[in-house]
């Protein structure tokens, strides 16, 4: 089937939060809004076409999560990704930022210490701090061009309290698809200090042409054993607003474990439509999928291109994965704040401010990339603009 990528969508009076709230972000409505990480693509035809069908039965009464919900998971993560989960492994949360919080509360207590690799998703500091754990900071570093785990770093800075690593795995903002031996030696060390993996791979289904996913919990059945890994349709899809996500947890003690908070929180049942949008997804998803990838890749390669020719001041990292490019905007000369109010006031665009993201990410921005070639190049050009007005 053809999907029409470049269709216009309006999503303003819809309550949509990177639309409408606007005024309320940024101050100001007249900006292009390229921040929150959802795409402004129509949901998948075979996701609205399975919610229709759906909503033909006119009663919304109390649901449970049928079989296929976790053969559709399964199957998926087996033929996309090359790693066997049995169906007992998937839980059911509504939503990745709640798994984080409930995995905080699940594997560790007040006082314990949890790691997580700033420049990062917000969230997962969090996760952290709002529970009463303590926060260490294992700082990603760039070298050879690429964004990377500083791994000798980690081993120093690890205390007897330290349960649990969080990590962004494929990597927002910075983009990086973790390689196998990067994963391998980052679990080795957990393994040998007692450390738990929390694995967000929420991105996972978004690896650019050229790239692959590792889920660490593939890796070895030693590494599966310490790893809990959080999915969702959401990001691949552009279902988020159905608020939902699944855990899988191969330990069955940790899985137990898991599976209290979610009872005694009695948050299990989730919704009929996330439901089914999750099925559906993973079941028809694959062509669409990779229509969208070869489209975000031209958007990637269209920003690329344009700040190398026009303004050389941004220098923009390729992101191996994710819709979301990290914007070094460092050569302009700018706090974090001054950036932010630039980019609004000065190009009308309205993006997400580096240091939002933690140590590390100062005099940086991330743009979401999942638009219109046209709303990129209109964004572009505004860019360029301001930047010319101050050289």
């Amino acid at each position: 089937m053809n999907w029409n990528f470049d269709e216009e969508v309006a999503r303003e009076r819809t309550n949509c939060v990177k639309f409408d709230l606007r005024k309320n972000v940024f101050g100001s409505a007249d900006v292009i809004p390229m921040w929150v990480a959802d795409m402004d693509f129509r949901t998948p035809d075979f996701i609205i076409n399975a919610l229709r069908e759906r909503l033909s039965h006119e009663v919304m009464g109390y649901t449970f999560h049928p079989r296929e919900y976790f053969t559709s998971i399964a199957e998926w993560l087996r033929t996309m990704h090359g790693w066997e989960v049995s169906e007992d492994w998937i839980c059911f949360c509504p939503g990745i930022v709640p798994a984080l919080n409930l995995c905080t509360l699940a594997y560790t207590r007040p006082g314990d210490s949890i790691v997580i690799q700033p420049p990062v998703y917000t969230p997962f500091f969090d996760a952290v701090e709002n529970h009463g754990r303590n926060l260490i900071l294992n700082q990603l570093v760039f070298s050879e061009g690429k964004w990377r785990m500083d791994l000798d770093s980690l081993r120093r800075i690890i205390t007897p309290e330290t349960r649990m690593i969080i990590l962004s795995n494929p990597h927002n903002p910075v983009g990086r698809s973790w390689d196998t031996e990067e994963l391998r030696e980052l679990a080795g060390i957990c393994i040998e200090n007692h450390i738990l993996i929390l694995s967000d791979e929420i991105h996972c289904d978004l690896v650019l042409p050229g790239y692959k996913h590792t889920p660490v919990a593939k890796l070895s059945s030693p590494i599966s054993a310490i790893t809990v890994t959080c999915l969702a349709p959401s990001k691949t899809f552009n279902v988020a607003g159905l608020s939902t996500s699944s855990v899988v947890i191969s330990n069955p003690v940790l899985r137990k474990y898991f599976k209290s908070k979610i009872d005694h929180l009695h948050i299990g049942n989730g919704n009929i439509f996330g439901t089914v949008s999750s099925v559906a997804a993973y079941s028809e998803g694959r062509e669409w999928l990779s229509k969208l990838l070869e489209y975000i890749d031209g958007n990637v390669s269209s920003v690329m291109d344009y700040c190398r020719e026009f303004i050389p001041e941004i220098i923009p990292f390729r992101p191996e994965a994710t819709y979301m490019i990290w914007l070094d905007c460092r050569k302009l000369g700018m706090t974090g704040k001054e950036l932010n109010e630039f980019f609004v006031s000065k190009a009308g665009v309205g993006l997400n401010e580096g240091s939002a993201f933690g140590h590390g990410g100062e005099g940086f921005m991330r743009m979401n990339l999942g638009t219109t070639r046209l709303r990129i190049t209109k964004a572009m050009e505004q860019i360029r603009k301001a930047v010319e007005s101050i050289r």
